[in-house]
């Protein structure tokens, strides 16, 4: 199936959930922000939530800074 991510096309095999979605872009560990169509993932459900074809996500990565 076919998504976007920050505005660029990502292919994810049927049935991905968010929690797939964020292994692929190597963000374990890492502290970030997921928008599914206009609406926050709260972390506590990105295991559980079913991506579909056609969703747009964006994603923000917390960066530290001094």
């Amino acid at each position: 199936m076919n998504i976007k991510v920050n505005g660029h096309q990502t292919a994810l095999p049927l049935g991905a959930t968010v929690d797939q979605l964020v292994t692929q872009l190597a963000l374990e560990g890492k502290r970030y922000a997921i928008e599914r169509n206009g609406k926050i993932v709260p972390k506590s459900a990105v295991g559980g939530t079913p991506i579909e074809d056609g969703d747009q996500f964006e994603v923000v990565i917390a960066v530290g800074g001094g």
